[in-house]
Parts: structure tokens; sequence; C-alpha cells
């Protein structure tokens, strides 16, 4: 019995099956109840010896997630370790908070467990800058890019932040908004808050429209609580907003309840505009507008550059990946 073999009986992802079989938060009630019956109806039990655990790891891949309520993360991560398996490599998923560093886990994981390769998602390019010149195997980081940092063993695959920043921001001027209000993470431990915070700035720029952060930027955590409350302590410095670019999707749907909570309308008092494109986005009510990442293509072009340069040392790439404006139905005309 391995774990495909719960997913295909129980009727969830290998990467569902994974994340209970790991205890993570992220899994609703009734797929833990339904996994865990085929779980213990063939008594089947992770085997948790230190020397078992590096025999498999030492033949395999650990993926290293920054946050557990990252949504586009989930589905990027699910098809990541669909496709390893696939391939014939174990895969270890590690956690850690969104503040922490990422290196210094994965100098930890080959220390104890030695990988052949491994791939980040989520990223701050400073901890990167620091020490990940200590890292000896082959990396991919993934939605993000690593061009810059000039590391041989260090591909990635990502979409341009700023730019696609800059096109929620020219989508909401386009409709008559400039009292524009943006929600986003910290920008000192999230590369991606920095960079779309830039496209932002760049876009009210090029539109002639003062920007003033203090007043109108609001950093939180990546989930729908902190992007709630994000959005009532913005509203508070600024209660004449008519729109919302909010740096996840997940921050949105927070930012909409509240601004519902508030007795305004979405988008008939406030437009809100999210990023990333998850599935959730499309079943809201309003449908949100959003920016969608390719994560299907940053997922198998992540993976097939780790196998390469893990079977054949090749030199590290950078890719960006496309994105597409949603237009749904957050966002109206002022």
């Amino acid at each position: 019995m391995t774990i495909k073999d719960i997913a295909r009986e129980s009727g969830y992802a290998v990467g569902t099956v994974s994340r209970v079989l790991n205890n993570h938060p992220e899994v609703s009630d009734t797929a833990r109840k339904k996994i865990m019956e085929v779980v213990d109806k063939y008594h089947f039990r992770l085997n948790s010896n230190a020397k078992h655990l590096k025999q498999q790891a030492s033949k395999g891949v650990t993926i290293i997630v920054k946050g557990s309520q990252n949504m586009l993360f989930a589905a990027i991560l699910e098809r990541m370790q669909g496709l390893l398996e696939e391939k014939g490599y174990a895969c270890r998923i590690s956690y850690i908070g969104e503040e922490e560093n990422e290196v210094e886990q994965a100098l930890q994981v080959c220390r104890e467990l030695r990988p052949l390769g491994l791939l980040f998602l989520g990223s701050n390019l400073e901890y990167f800058r620091e020490r990940f010149s200590e890292v000896p195997v082959p990396c991919v980081l993934a939605t993000n890019s690593a061009e810059g940092l000039g590391f041989e063993n260090l591909s990635s695959v990502g979409t341009d932040d700023a730019s696609a920043a800059a096109a929620a921001i020219d989508h909401l001027v386009s409709l008559g908004h400039v009292k524009i209000g943006i929600l986003g993470g910290q920008m000192e431990s999230s590369q991606a808050a920095y960079t779309r915070y830039q496209g932002c700035k760049q876009a009210l720029a090029s539109h002639r429209i003062v920007f003033d952060p203090e007043r109108q930027y609001e950093a939180a955590l990546f989930s729908m609580q902190a992007g709630y409350q994000a959005l009532e302590r913005l509203m508070e410095k600024m209660p004449d907003l008519t729109a919302v670019f909010a740096m996840s999707d997940v921050m949105a749907v927070g930012a909409v309840r509240a601004i519902r909570d508030k007795g305004r309308q979405v988008p008939g008092d406030i437009s809100v505009v999210g990023f990333d494109g998850i599935e959730l986005s499309q079943y809201l009510t309003p449908k949100l507008t959003t920016i969608r990442q390719d994560r299907e293509r940053i997922a198998d072009r992540s993976v097939e550059l780790l196998i390469e340069s893990i079977g054949e040392g090749k030199a590290a790439a950078h890719e960006v990946v496309p994105f597409r404006v949603i237009v749904g139905e957050s966002t109206g005309k002022l």
C-alpha cells in the first residue's frame, strides 16, 4: 500500500493524502475523515524511522513551502508531487512560516536528509544572497525569479510580478479609479510583495497618480483573515477609497467580506482586484477580477528543470511564465 493507492481508493489527490498523513492543517474535515478511513482499513503508517526517512529523501526531492494558507502554492504543490512521483522520485514536503528563512531550512534538509534536489515555493531573495552558496544540490525557485542571483545550481520559473501588478492598477485606472488602496505582504520578508509593490508604484506614476504609501498601503500576511483586517485598517486611513488591489486572491476574499461588513458594496462602492487566479476566485459572489498566474506551467517547468539538472547536470535556467488579467464581477466603472 502506497500513498498513490490511498489517493486512488479515497478519491483524493496525492497531495491531499500527503497533507493528511503529515498532519497539515489545510485539509477539510471531510477529506481527512475519508482518507483516514482508507489508512486505517489497510493499517497504513508512515515510517518515521530517521534512517528510513534519510534513505527515502536521498533518492528524491524536498519541496520547501513558505506559509500554509497560500492556495496558489497548494495547487502548484499538488501538481509537483504528482509529476515527481510519476518520474519515480520520492517527494518530501517541508512547511515553514511566511517570515521564516527558507535557505536555512534548505541547509538543514540537506544535512539531515541528503535529497537529490530542492524546490522552493515562496522566497525572500535576501536569504538566498546570504547563504544559498552553501546549498550543494540542484534547486528551482518557483513563482519568483532567481536570474539576478547568478547561482549555477539555482533555476527559477515564475511570473513577472511587477508587470502583473501594474496590469492590475492599469485595469482599475481604466475604469476611472484614482483613489486606490493596496493590500500586500511584508516587503522585508516577501520578495513577491516587494516586486508587486514596485509594479504598482510604477503604474500609478505612469498615470500621474500621486501615491502615499503611509495612507494607501497596508501590509499583512497572505490569508483571508489578514486581508479582512488589513482592509479595515485601510478604510480607516482612506475613507474615500474606491478601489483595492490585493496582492493575493485570499487577501482579496477577506477584503470583499470586510467591505460588505462595513455596509458597502463590491463593486458598487469599492472595486477589488486579486492576484493568483486560484479556483476559488471564480466561485465567489461577485466573481473576482484577478491576475491569473499559470500555475500548471509553473509546476511543470519547475519539475522539468530540476530533473534535467539532477539527471543531466544542465546549467541553471530562468523562465518567465505569462499571466492573464481575468475580468470578473468585482470591478466596475467609477
